[in-house]
Formats: C-alpha cells, sequence, structure tokens
C-alpha cells in the first residue's frame, strides 16, 4: 500500500500543479471569468478532504468485495444516504434547476419521474436483490439462468448506460470547473476525469460510500439554505415568488403549466416511463444495496434515501424559481447584460443557474461551499458510475464468463482498475463532445437505455417463472438496441451532435417503444422456448423465489 499511497500523492500534487498552472495561463483572456479565490479554497480543501479518505479505504481495500461492495458492511442508514448522495446528481442539483429555470413547471417532471421509481425498487426490487445478489444486478438476473449470455447482456446494458449517465456529469463538472477557475471547458473536463479515476482505483466502493455521503449530507444542508434564502426574499410565500417569477421570465405565465419541455401525450408517457423504471435499472443504484449486510438494511436503505431524494426534490424547485427571479434579471450573471431568455444566456450555460444562484443569496463563501459540494456530487456519482462499469467487465465478463468463476488470485481486481482508467478517457471524450447538452436531458436518456435493457430482464427473471435464457437474452438485446437506436435518431443526437436537419425520431424519450420491445421481446422468446434447458429454469424458479423471499442461503453465497 505504500506505493499506492506515494502513487496517489503524487497524481494529487500533479493534479494541482496542472490546475494552478492552468489557471495562470489562462486567466488573461476577457471572457474568462476573474479567479474567485474564496470558491477555490474551500475547493481545494474538499478535494484533499476526500482525498484522505481514499487513502485511508485504500488500507481496507484488499479483495474483490472490498472492492466493490464495501465488504457488506455499510449500515442501512449510511446506505440510504449514499445511495441519495449517488442519485442526487450534478443532473438532479444543476440540471433540474436549469430546466425549472428554463421552463418553469415543466421542469418538475424530472424530479417527480426520477422520484416515482423508487417504490418499484422498494416493494418490488431490493430485498429479492440483496438476497440473491453478490456484487452485480447480473447475478440476479443470472440466479438461475445461463450465466454467459445474460452476464453478457448485463455488462452490455451496464456500459452503455455508465457512459450515457457519465456524459451529464462530466458536462456539468466541466461546466463548474470552467465558471470557476476561468479554464477552457476541455481542460476542465479532463482535470475532473483525472481526479475520478483516483477516488475509484485507489478507494474503490468504501471512499466512494463515504464520499456520497458527506457530499449528501452537505448538499441536503447547501439547498435547504439556499431555498430558506429564496423563500425569506419573498416573505416565505411561494405565491409571491412565482408571480415575480411570472412576470420576469420572457415565457410569462405559461411557465406556471406544462407544455413548454414536452408538447405532446407520447412524448410525456414516454418520458415518464423511462425516469420511473429506468431507476430500477441503474447498476450503479442496484450495485448499492450488495453494500449493506442482509435484506433488512436493504429495505431501511431504499426508505432513507426516498426521504431524502423527496425532500430534495422540493427544494430544487424553489431553488429553479429563485434563479429564474434572482440570477436571470441580475446582468452581473449573464453574458451581455441579457435577461433569462430561450436562447441560453446565463455566463458558464444555464446548467449553472443554481451556481449563480447561491453567489446571489450567500456571497462567496457559500458560493466556494455550493461549487465545492456540486463538484462532490459530480465526484460522487462518477466514481459510482465507474465502480458499476468496472465491476461489469471485470466481474461479469471477466471472472464470470472468460474464467469460469474462477479468476487467478488478484486478476479480477487488476481488470477492474484497469477499466476503470478506460472508462475514465471514454468519460473525457464524450464530456468533451456533448458540450453544450443540458444535463437532466442526458441523464433522462441513459435512464431510458436502463429501463429497456437492465429493467425488464431483472422483473421478468425474478418474478416470472416463465422466463429463460434464451427469452431474456434476446429480448434484453432487442430494448437495448431499441433504445440506443432511437435515441441517435433523436433530436438530441441526430440534430444536436450530428447537425442534421430534423430528428428521425420525433418524440423526446425512446422509453414507450423500447420498454414494450424489451418485455415483448422476453415473453414472446420465453414461450417459443421449448429446450431441456429451458423447462430445467422453470422448474428451478420455486428454490430462486423461496431464496428471494426468505434469504436463506444469502449469507453464506456472499462470503464466497
Amino acid at each position: 500500500m505504500t506505493r499506492q499511497h506515494k502513487l496517489l500523492g503524487a497524481l494529487a500534487l500533479a493534479s494541482f500543479s496542472g490546475l494552478a498552472f492552468a489557471a495562470g495561463a489562462l486567466d488573461g483572456p476577457a471572457e474568462k471569468q476573474p479567479l474567485n479565490i474564496t470558491a477555490i479554497a474551500m475547493f481545494i480543501a474538499f478535494v484533499i478532504f476526500t482525498m484522505g479518505i481514499t487513502k485511508w479505504a485504500a488500507k481496507k481495500t484488499t479483495s474483490a468485495s472490498d472492492f466493490y461492495t464495501a465488504g457488506g458492511g455499510i449500515t442501512g442508514f449510511q446506505n440510504g444516504l449514499a445511495i441519495a448522495g449517488d442519485y442526487m446528481s450534478a443532473a438532479s442539483f444543476l440540471g433540474i434547476s436549469a430546466a425549472v429555470f428554463l421552463n418553469g413547471y415543466d421542469g418538475l417532471i424530472y424530479s417527480i419521474g426520477f422520484l416515482v421509481g423508487w417504490p418499484v425498487i422498494m416493494f418490488l426490487m431490493a430485498e429479492r436483490l440483496r438476497n440473491l445478489g453478490k456484487f452485480t444486478f447480473a447475478d440476479v438476473a443470472s440466479y438461475r439462468l445461463g450465466q454467459t449470455p445474460i452476464r453478457t447482456l448485463a455488462a452490455s446494458g451496464t456500459l452503455v448506460v455508465v457512459a450515457f449517465y457519465l456524459i451529464a456529469q462530466m458536462v456539468g463538472a466541466g461546466q463548474l470547473i470552467k465558471l470557476l477557475f476561468g479554464l477552457d471547458y476541455w481542460i476542465a473536463v479532463v482535470l475532473v476525469g483525472g481526479l475520478m479515476m483516483m477516488y475509484v482505483l485507489f478507494g474503490g466502493m468504501l471512499a466512494t460510500t463515504w464520499v456520497q455521503i458527506i457530499k449528501a449530507v452537505l448538499l441536503l444542508c447547501g439547498a435547504t439554505f439556499m431555498s430558506i434564502m429564496v423563500l425569506w426574499a419573498f416573505d416565505f410565500s411561494p405565491e409571491a415568488l412565482f408571480a415575480k417569477a411570472t412576470e420576469v421570465h420572457t415565457k410569462g405565465e405559461t411557465i406556471m403549466s406544462p407544455g413548454n419541455f414536452i408538447t405532446d401525450p407520447i412524448s410525456a408517457i414516454s418520458f415518464g416511463m423511462a425516469l420511473m423504471f429506468g431507476t430500477a435499472g441503474l447498476p450503479h443504484v442496484l450495485m448499492r444495496f450488495f453494500t449493506v449486510p442482509n435484506a433488512k438494511e436493504a429495505r431501511k436503505s431504499v426508505f432513507w434515501a426516498t426521504t431524502w431524494i423527496g425532500y430534495f426534490y422540493v427544494l430544487t424547485f424553489i431553488i429553479g424559481f429563485g434563479a429564474i427571479v434572482l440570477v436571470g434579471t441580475n446582468a452581473s450573471f449573464t453574458e451581455g447584460g441579457a435577461l433569462v431568455s430561450e436562447g441560453g444566456k446565463l455566463i458558464g450555460g444555464n446548467n449553472m443557474a443554481a451556481i449563480h444562484l447561491a453567489s446571489a443569496v450567500g456571497g462567496n463563501v457559500f458560493l466556494g461551499f455550493i461549487s465545492a459540494v456540486a463538484f462532490a456530487t459530480i465526484l460522487a456519482v462518477v466514481a459510482g458510475l465507474t465502480l458499476s462499469g468496472a465491476s461489469a467487465v471485470a466481474h461479469d465478463l471477466y471472472a464470470s464468463v472468460i474464467c469460469k468463476g474462477n479468476p487467478p488470485a488478484g486478476a479480477e481486481l487488476r481488470v477492474s482498475r484497469v477499466t476503470t482508467v478506460i472508462l475514465g478517457i471514454v468519460a473525457v471524450i464524450l464530456g468533451i463532445a456533448f458540450e453544450k447538452q443540458n444535463i437532466a436531458f442526458m441523464v433522462s436518456l441513459a435512464f431510458a437505455i436502463a429501463a429497456s435493457a437492465n429493467f425488464p430482464v431483472l422483473f421478468m427473471s425474478v418474478l416470472w417463472k416463465g422466463t429463460t435464457t434464451r427469452g431474456a437474452f434476446i429480448g434484453g438485446f432487442i430494448g437495448l438496441i431499441t433504445a440506443v437506436v432511437l435515441t441517435i435518431l433523436s433530436k438530441s443526437i441526430w440534430v444536436d451532435i450530428f447537425h442534421n436537419a430534423e430528428a428521425i425520431f420525433p418524440y423526446k424519450s425512446p422509453a414507450l417503444f423500447s420498454v414494450t420491445a424489451g418485455f415483448l421481446g422476453i415473453w414472446l422468446f420465453s414461450l417459443l422456448d421449448s429446450s431441456a434447458q429451458a423447462a430445467r429454469e422453470k422448474l428451478a424458479y420455486d428454490a430462486q423465489e423461496v431464496r428471494s423471499e426468505t434469504g436463506i442461503g444469502a449469507a453464506a453465497a456472499s462470503e464466497h
């Protein structure tokens, strides 16, 4: 571990040296923001503090179980806070605030959609996941089905979801560092990618969990303070806040009614399905249920996570409307003194509405605090995503498929760390490519893919006796491919990234079509499967059901 600690220190020193050099070198151009020394000091202090956590966790991370699940020693309350920290991502804090800032009431569809997926997890999935799985949700899906095809499917779905989710986090981080340090966007994204790889490479799930817990507490406190200060400016009258917002917003009173963001029923249903079912298919969230010792603590995790997440989403609505009034009308936060409009006139882009609001209500000190917390939010989520991607490659593909469940000693952990580096590089490249996208919307695309590929396979394998390997494999890939293709053909990529004149797929989200295709594919191809293997898999369902409901045998399995 001594060599690891020296390398960790050297990487941290190199990052800060590069940060200081870049800040000095790029301080000159007129379009750069002046350096906010107070905010930068708090930001660097937080990074150093979390590096200390990573160093501590590195001493305890000696096995694959430690790396993936912190040895299963996290309590339900701690895990609930960590899940909330994982889930309250840059998309939640920066993206939803930006969506409300631009569209008013319609921005609430994100927070409602993100939240209503939790009852599905609480009542249908959490206990079964903990009783059936070990490291990843593929352990659950392949419990009675064929290991190689199901783990290959699960790893494919996980990596695609992780890629899309990483885009949103890297864009948010890049814009934040660009605003705070006056750096070019691409330099900011590269620095974030480097820091993220350090957290995961050395600290694994234990470091990630504690960064998520600390960040969740700080973010809840910061968002609460911002909301109180916004309401205080209007004598704690939401009605007065909304009235002022409709007065100053370019869309006027229409921001208090639906239709600004999603204009047709099919898009609304599809978008809602993506956010609701996608929650139950997110690999980095599902992975957290294996960090607790038993099913009871898994249920407790979901209860606490739902409580904190629900409270936080109420705050984001207030923050978004507060930004309309206090940020959009303040020329010091806008480019060229322009008031808030659909074109995106905020310095740093509309994703920075909440960061500017922090400055408006709390000055430089609170701006520094919120900036550090927002960055911690991004790092914690990116670390969790990277861990789930690394586990998909190392545990599901390498250890279980390639090595048939018997990898050489230490090899799985090495593959995990190599995968972490590769994912970090991919995240940086994608973050640069998608610079102009709203980060909450980019996450919704990840949710649509998770809802189409991961959720149907997990749901049907656990709750329908008739599910077979052939059905799950074909249906899962139908859902995955449909979601990815329709996402590429939608406006967000076909027009905004590829610069075509018109989108081939006309709706905001593919979920209505791809989720349906996934479920139908699993059902149909399972019914058509009359092989001897399918008969054995159906007979094995009863034993799986007993294990999932009672947990008998779960403790022994998790120790191996």
